[in-house]
């Protein structure tokens, strides 16, 4: 069986460290946990969702912010070929909320050969 370089990145990248693997980045970590907007809101900038400073806000907005985080993790999975579905990432947001939102920072910053544009 043999394993490609491109299907073992698009395997791990989102799910690397896991779902619970918060605290491999501890800076992005504690971000998230005082002031989750500002990670949400730099999320769906780097996923082309929307400018920081309206994804800030909408996480503020009772169901428009459930609705904008699935596509940021939709986006972030199609814009890094990584596998997973809609009810993996809604189990991830309705699980772990905040670590959701630390993986999906984690990998927008940590993505090999990707820069991310500012609006």
């Amino acid at each position: 069986l043999l394993i490609t370089k491109q299907w073992y990145q698009r395997r791990v990248a989102i799910t690397a460290g896991g779902l619970f693997g918060c605290f491999d980045d501890f800076g992005t970590c504690i971000i998230a946990w005082f002031v989750p907007c500002v990670t949400f809101g730099q999320n769906a900038e780097a996923a082309g969702v929307s400018s920081c400073i309206v994804g800030a806000l909408l996480f503020f907005v009772p169901l428009v912010n459930l609705i904008c985080w699935i596509k940021i993790r939709g986006n972030i999975r199609e814009k890094y070929s990584i596998e997973g579905s809609l009810f993996n990432d809604l189990f991830a947001i309705c699980c772990c909320g905040l670590c959701a939102i630390v993986q999906e920072a984690q990998q927008c910053k940590n993505a090999p050969g990707q820069a991310m544009a500012r609006s």
